[in-house]
């Protein structure tokens, strides 16, 4: 080996890390959001909304953020789950069928296709069946992935599960206070009889938030 070549060795080593380095693939990029915030009589709730994994039920939402359709609504359910942690549970909220809010029924985006689920602080389309979700939201205490989409299910609206697009970054004090609040023994109908807020919390603007990336 000549002293050249000796030489070369000890570089080529040390060229190969700096190498692998150069051709290692860049880091994916997270999922693009959308930051809202609903203004309640409560307090503030904040949510991202998944632009990207859920776009047809994110964009419905926002729709309905930029025409003020939600501003003078209410948080009006008080839902217990009991799964998992305690106290668990949902609020709902929106607009009720109000025929001056409410739009058309979107397609159901099931958490099988968007890859999202129902954990602490999901935000999820209230619907009567896959197609239906329009105006109304959940906002869930903790993890109740019995709501995601199960493929299994012979139930078209269990097999279909429930359609998440977000989750609360900011606020969730905010959703249990709502949920601990009385709810009237008397109100509601069939199965939701008990679920209803003596006092429905207000939603009183519903706008768009700069991310804190912008």
């Amino acid at each position: 080996m000549t002293t050249f070549t000796r030489l070369l060795a000890p570089l080529a080593l040390l060229a190969s890390p700096l190498a692998a380095q150069e051709e290692a693939p860049p880091a994916e990029s997270p999922p693009q959001t959308e930051l809202v915030v609903l203004e309640t009589s409560a307090g503030d709730i904040t949510v991202a909304l998944e632009t990207e994994r859920a776009p047809i039920t994110a964009a419905n939402f926002l729709r309905y953020v930029d025409e003020d359709r939600f501003d003078g609504t209410v948080f009006y359910r008080a839902m217990t789950l009991d799964w998992g942690e305690q106290p668990n549970g949902l609020i709902q909220g929106g607009t009720q069928w109000d025929p001056d809010r409410v739009l058309p029924g979107i397609p159901h985006e099931p958490t099988t296709v968007t890859g999202l689920s129902h954990t602490r602080g999901a935000i999820s389309m209230a619907m009567g069946e896959p197609g239906s979700a329009n105006g109304d939201f959940s906002i869930f205490l903790q993890d109740a992935t019995g709501m995601d989409a199960d493929p299994s299910s012979e139930d078209p609206v269990w097999r279909n599960g429930y359609a998440v697009f977000g989750y609360v970054v900011d606020g969730m004090d905010v959703v249990q206070a709502i949920h601990a609040m009385p709810t009237d023994p008397g109100k509601g109908e069939g199965w939701m009889k008990g679920q209803m807020l003596a006092e429905p919390v207000v939603i009183v603007d519903a706008r768009r938030a700069e991310n804190p990336a912008d």
